[in-house]
This record gives C-alpha cells, sequence and structure tokens, in this order.
C-alpha cells in the first residue's frame, strides 16, 4: 500500500508519503506560501521513494477546517493529481489528524478559527481506529459543547490561544499537549485505514471542511468585541 498525503489547512505546509509501515515526510512552516512550496515538496518526496504517481494507490490529503486558502490549495492538488490518474481520493478532517498524532486514546482537538471562535472535535480510539464524540464544528465562549467523561488530552492551536477553551475543559483535560498542529503523516495513516476500509472517492466527490463561510467580522462587530 503507496499513499501520499498533503495537510495545509494551517501555517504547516506538509506532505508524506506512506508505504507499508514507512512513512517518508516533507514539512514546513509557510504562513501563505503553501502554493509555492507544496508541489516541490511532493516531487522530492516521489523522488526519495523511487515512485511517480501512477505508482502510488491512493491520495488523501487534510479536508479542514482551517485556513480557506490552505484547504483550497491542499484539495486543489490532491484534486488535480487524481483526475490525472484515476487515483482515488481520501479526504481526512484535519482535527482527527491532530487526534491521530496525539499518541492519546481520548482526545480533544481545537484549532483557532480567529475572531474570537475555534474549530472543535473530540474523538475516542476503540482499537485500531477513532469514533467521533464531538463532530467537527465551529465554537465560542458563549456556546461551548459539553465534553463527556474524564481524562481527555487536548491538543491544538486553539488551546494555545483561548484562555476561555482551557478553563471550560479544565475538569475533563488530564493532559495538554502544546504547539502542535495537522500534519501529513497523520492524515497518511488515517487514511491508509480508510482506504483499506473501502472509503476511497473520486476525485470529483473529494471536497473541503470549511464548517463557515465568513473569514472576517464586520466593522461594527470589531467595534463591539470586548
Amino acid at each position: 500500500m503507496k499513499l501520499l498525503a498533503v495537510e495545509t489547512s494551517t501555517e504547516l505546509c506538509s506532505a508524506a508519503i506512506l508505504r507499508g509501515d514507512e512513512l517518508l515526510v516533507e514539512e514546513v512552516l509557510a504562513p501563505n506560501q503553501h502554493a509555492e512550496r507544496l508541489e516541490p515538496m511532493v516531487r522530492r518526496l516521489l523522488d526519495r521513494a523511487g515512485l511517480g504517481v501512477s505508482g502510488l494507490d491512493a491520495l488523501a490529503f487534510g479536508q479542514g477546517p482551517g485556513s480557506f486558502t490552505g484547504i483550497r490549495i491542499g484539495c486543489g492538488f490532491v484534486q488535480g493529481l487524481a483526475f490525472a490518474t484515476g487515483l482515488p481520493v481520501v479526504p481526512v478532517p484535519s482535527l482527527l489528524a491532530l487526534a491521530e498524532q496525539s499518541g492519546a486514546s481520548r482526545v480533544v482537538a481545537a484549532l483557532d478559527a480567529r475572531m474570537g471562535e475555534t474549530y472543535l472535535a473530540a474523538y475516542s480510539r476503540m482499537g485500531g481506529d477513532w469514533s467521533v464524540v464531538l463532530p467537527p464544528q465551529l465554537a465560542r465562549e458563549s456556546a461551548l459543547p459539553a465534553l463527556p467523561g474524564r481524562d481527555w488530552v487536548a491538543t491544538g492551536s486553539g488551546f494555545d490561544v483561548f484562555d476561555w477553551l482551557r478553563g471550560a475543559y479544565e475538569a475533563q483535560v488530564s493532559h495538554r499537549l502544546e504547539s502542535d498542529l495537522p500534519r501529513a503523516g497523520s492524515v497518511a495513516r488515517v487514511a491508509t485505514r480508510a482506504f483499506l476500509r473501502g472509503e476511497g472517492l473520486p476525485a470529483e466527490a473529494a471536497a473541503p471542511l470549511y464548517l463557515r463561510d465568513k473569514v472576517a467580522r464586520t466593522i461594527e462587530e470589531r467595534q463591539s468585541a470586548p
């Protein structure tokens, strides 16, 4: 099984090839440079693996939520390869990638969504894969979902940025991972399991996960914000 994955939903531009148990990775912190960085990174990975795109079995991408532009770049890049080769595509929620790379079995993941909001999800691992406890959603201080039980691990930039988010789940969270971002290696691992379950999609069916259609506050909202 050989799968190429990309993750561009945050300032981290990341690509990986998972071939059996071997993981090859290229990544760089590159705010606003994903369009320029991604293709050369993938080309280097394929060279390192001694593969052409046609030698892959599937493609995957971090579908968000996150940066609108970054998600579109990753999705469009993988769709272009899929249309050209006929390879199946596996979209992976970026919050699920955070859970995968945490090494924990109960994970609440949050990404800074700007404008005082966070993208939030929670997952529980049973055996080899994840079940969804809280689906990916846009959350704010005044409307946070309840997190059941205790002994959760918190991860992601949402917890790094927002005091109110850390405080809201203080009783449920036993440990917090700081300064982590979704990575293509984790996307690749989740996507490989999904592909082997028959969850690959044709290129035209692969879509980003945005969760909102608004990227900035109005003047009135900025003026009234605390």
